[in-house]
């Protein structure tokens, strides 16, 4: 609740800040002589080709879906992007792996089809890209600039450097591990072997995507090696924190949760493709761990161990703190972005925490879904911000219901059929828990909005964001 409050007293400040900008923005724009200041950058009067236009929706989408964009959204933005440039988007399909955008020319129809989700963006590049869409759709950039801004998105440089990528994964590996109660020798075990997955990430980035999905069952096999080795030695090393904690980023958290929210929307296609694909992707983890503990003798049931920490009941909360400054440095957020990252970060786990002491584990998700989101949306509005799923994505990752179905599909697998069933519910109740908790915080994020536009200062609450806006991905 200390947590929460916190939260709520640095968002009202920043809001009173960002307040006072706009309405001094909003004075000098209506000071004569200056009015040109606040005026689209694109001339409505000049006729756009329309090649460019669907050039631009087809580039656009595509980033959006590289982005991990649940298709709902993404076929919003492109509509309002569509209508205002003045053409219909009642052609315009978005699917997880393909986008096709089809507008009526002057003599014939204009058809683009683009292969989408094999090149996922930094933090950085899913910033600018929302930038550009919200630039677009509120008229103030047109095609071409918004194909050029692209383009510079896609080339940009990282804001850090691939050794430094590498120390981030350590270190987002560390704070998960002090999340999931991990001793100090824990600690120490995931770091070394967090460095190692690391070094394999940037090791194999370059690899034809055909190739990819040897990765994760490999880093899989080779992490749950050494943990199942290491007990033997002597060391008195738990199993889940250095087991889970080095392979967060193969965990396919949010596109299971991704999948409930397009199945819940009515995206049944889309929906069902990347729960299935989530599924496969546990599957290959699973099978990298088997593989390891049939290797070397130790029982699978043995994964579900808890591990008991000898840290304090603060040790948690640092543990957030390190997890996001590692997501930050190893997914290349911009610097500006990482103390809202941060603050989505605690009010997600605050939100877990006290739902899981009002309603249960199985539903501690659900409040930490329900609260991040508006918190993530009003973020997304203020002039320091960035986007909305740029701070999504680190909750979706901390929330982590990949984590409870790799332990429920590898004792299904294994002998523990019975555990591992229960977890597999688990895992279920948690991803459809962080799927209505979005939900339900997107349709409380857009009635705040509509309120303040209705109240005494919405002349200046409204500015900088759109309806649009206040949904997954700004």
């Amino acid at each position: 609740m200390a947590v929460l409050a916190l939260a709520a007293l640095i968002l009202a400040v920043s809001g009173r800040r960002a307040r006072k900008v706009r309405r001094g923005e909003a004075v000098a724009t209506d000071t004569p002589g200056q009015a040109e200041a606040g005026s689209p950058t694109r001339n409505d009067s000049e006729s756009v080709p329309q090649q460019e236009t669907v050039a631009f929706l087809a580039a656009l989408g595509k980033a959006m879906v590289d982005s991990g964009d649940p298709v709902t959204h993404i076929q919003d933005t492109l509509r309002r992007v569509a209508e205002t440039n003045g053409v219909s988007a009642t052609g315009i399909v978005v699917l997880p792996t393909a986008l096709i955008v089809s507008l009526p020319g002057e003599r014939e129809v204009l058809t683009s089809v683009t292969v989408a989700g094999v090149s996922p963006l930094r933090l950085d590049q899913v910033d600018a890209v929302y930038a550009v869409a919200d630039s677009a759709a509120r008229g103030r950039l047109g095609p071409r600039e918004g194909l050029s801004a692209l383009q510079a998105a896609s080339t940009s440089s990282a804001p850090f450097s691939t050794p430094a990528t590498v120390v981030g994964h350590v270190v987002l590996t560390v704070g998960l591990a002090i999340i999931l109660g991990g001793k100090a020798i824990d600690l120490a075990v995931a770091a070394v072997l967090g460095a190692a997955v690391g070094l394999a990430r940037v090791a194999t980035r370059r690899v034809t995507f055909a190739y990819q999905v040897f990765v994760p069952v490999l880093s899989a096999f080779v992490v749950a090696t050494v943990v199942f080795l290491l007990p033997r030695t002597g060391l008195d090393v738990g199993v889940l924190a250095p087991l889970i904690a080095p392979l967060v980023m193969f965990l396919p958290g949010a596109l299971l949760t991704t999948s409930v929210i397009e199945l819940a929307t009515g995206q049944m296609v889309s929906g069902a493709s990347r729960l299935v694909a989530g599924l496969m992707q546990l599957t290959l983890l699973a099978l990298g761990i088997l593989v390891a503990a049939q290797l070397v003798g130790t029982p699978a049931i043995q994964v579900s161990g808890a591990d008991s920490s000898t840290l304090n009941d603060l040790a948690p909360w640092l543990g957030v703190a390190v997890f996001g400054v590692g997501v930050v440095v190893h997914r290349c957020a911009r610097r500006r972005a990482a103390g809202w990252i941060l603050l989505v970060l605690y009010v997600a786990y605050a939100g877990q925490v006290l739902g899981g002491f009002l309603l249960g584990g199985a539903l501690s998700a659900f409040t930490g879904a329900l609260l991040m989101t508006p918190v993530a949306v009003y973020v997304a509005t203020l002039p320091s911000g960035p986007a909305t799923m740029v701070s999504f994505l680190p909750a979706f990752w901390l929330l982590v219901p990949g984590a409870l179905g790799l332990v429920g599909l590898t004792q299904v697998l294994g002998p523990s059929r019975v555990s591992g069933f229960e977890s597999l519910l688990t895992t279920g109740a948690a991803m459809i828990g962080i799927a209505f908790g979005v939900l339900l915080g997107l349709a409380a994020a857009t009635g705040l909005e509509s309120l303040a536009r209705l109240g005494p200062r919405g002349r200046y609450a409204g500015q900088g964001t759109t309806a649009g806006q206040a949904r997954v991905g700004r």
